[in-house]
């Protein structure tokens, strides 16, 4: 229904996306992860409206990029750089709306600010700053170590340092942060495109102008967007022939979140096929990777810390396949009276990281030929069973997976996960209650019934004049 509500052209595509990015930006400021001291009242009739305008927003901003997509597989597609444009006019609202979907931003700035004043964000939480920024982090996050590398804590505490501790300045650093790595992104994914025989159009529609991308990276602000944009001109580099340079700045990506270090197997991949001997590729690879970390490392001051800290987003609340599996499991046990049930947890986190591994090596080994399509089914496996999953989580293989897809069939099941995805998490980033889901469930549907309005007077004129 949704891809018939309107004549497919880019103004209106770009209207009904501002029009969504817009509202759910103004719903954002009664219904998002706001500061403590900013909070309505959970039942209040501030909040509820603000809830149910996010969805609305939501839905429309779902419904402008499915519209689009069709604009760019028709005969007559708009080029990357209209696209861009539309990126811009979406993301422009977000930009001074609160954040949205997560409070992840205020650990970012907490651990900033714990690094400008020289303490360990490896083994200390940001309780351990303390003062109203640390009362701004999630609970179950306020006695938890940091796991991102320095590349990051090393900008988080730069940017702690321009804004003296001041909240709406960090946050509002925070998301330029966040929209230099979507611009990076963007930038890159045309150009891995070509080198992989996609369409650089339809590249950036799936892996730029994402509804997730808009939602998380630019109005969450999350970090991820750094480490995709830096793997990606990482990528880019490497596929240019300039390996080192490649390596560089995907050592950079994962000195940012981890699970960017498995773009140097494409690094490597890439010398082989050149015609260097796999072990000098993996040699000098591991060596200019290990020189990066070194600096990066010493010039944030940060020390090594955080290899031991990955394990952070490990915890019994995070939503997860085998987090999900272990909590039933030991449920089970613990009725039966067993003493295994406190192990069903760690078991099957376990068994989801050694099924990660199986299923890497099995994309790898299928598909060789495509390293980059292959990195990005890789990335989506570590996302899918891992301990944690975050439905910003899915962008680091969709990322990818858009530049490198070898069909149609699979971008379009990806952006189908994409428009369920975009409506799992509510604004305010805490869990939903009966009530909250009614709203929201409410502000989708009343988008979808205004969308279909639309479309009756759109084509009223015309019945008319047929009859």
């Amino acid at each position: 229904m949704l891809a018939k509500a309107f004549p497919v052209d880019l103004r209106r595509c770009q209207a009904l996306g501002l029009a969504g990015t817009a509202v759910l930006a103004l719903g954002g400021e009664t219904a998002g992860a706001l500061p403590a001291r900013e909070l309505p009242a959970p039942s209040s009739a501030q909040a509820d409206l603000g809830l149910v305008g996010v969805y609305f927003g939501v839905v429309l901003l779902i419904a402008a990029w499915v519209l689009l997509g069709r604009l760019v597989r028709s005969a007559d597609p708009p080029p990357p750089r209209a696209l861009l444009l539309v990126l811009a006019v979406w993301a422009a609202p977000l930009l001074i709306a609160p954040p949205l979907f997560s409070r992840d931003v205020y650990s970012y700035l907490a651990q900033g600010a714990m690094v400008d004043a020289h303490m360990d964000v490896y083994a200390h939480g940001p309780a351990q700053l303390g003062g109203p920024l640390a009362d701004e982090v999630a609970p179950l996050w306020r006695h938890t170590a940091a796991p991102y590398g320095p590349v990051f804590l090393g900008v988080a505490s730069v940017l702690s340092g321009l804004t003296r501790g001041q909240l709406p300045a960090g946050l509002l650093g925070m998301r330029l942060v966040a929209l230099f790595g979507v611009a990076l992104m963007a930038a890159a994914l045309p150009r891995l495109a070509r080198h992989s025989g996609a369409d650089p159009a339809a590249a950036l529609w799936l892996g730029a102008l994402n509804p997730l991308v808009l939602l998380h990276l630019v109005a969450g602000a999350h970090n991820d967007a750094i480490m995709l944009g830096l793997l990606g001109l990482g990528l880019v580099a490497a596929l240019g022939g300039r390996p080192h340079l490649g390596t560089v700045l995907i050592t950079l990506a994962a000195l940012v979140k981890a699970p960017a270090v498995l773009g140097l197997a494409v690094v490597v991949v890439l010398q082989i096929r050149a015609g260097r001997r796999p072990a000098r590729a993996v040699l000098t690879t591991t060596a200019v990777s290990g020189a990066t970390t070194v600096a990066a490392t010493a010039l944030a001051g940060t020390g090594y810390g955080w290899t031991g800290a990955l394990d952070t987003p490990v915890s019994s609340h995070n939503w997860a396949l085998t987090s999900l599996l272990g909590s039933a499991t030991g449920a089970l046990l613990k009725r039966l009276g067993s003493d295994l049930a406190p192990l069903a947890m760690p078991a099957w986190h376990a068994f989801g990281l050694a099924l990660t591994g199986v299923v890497v090596l099995a994309i790898w080994w299928r598909l060789r030929p495509h390293p980059v399509y292959a990195l990005g089914l890789s990335l989506a496996a570590v996302a899918a069973f891992g301990p944690a999953i975050r439905p910003w989580y899915a962008l680091w293989g969709l990322f990818l997976i858009a530049a490198a897809a070898p069909s149609t069939s699979v971008r379009h099941r990806v952006a189908a996960v994409t428009a369920v995805l975009a409506l799992a998490v509510l604004p305010s980033g805490g869990p939903a209650d009966t009530g909250q889901l009614v709203l929201a469930v409410s502000g989708g549907v009343l988008a979808v019934v205004v969308l279909w309005q639309a479309h009756q007077a759109a084509h009223a004129p015309a019945l008319g004049r047929t009859a």
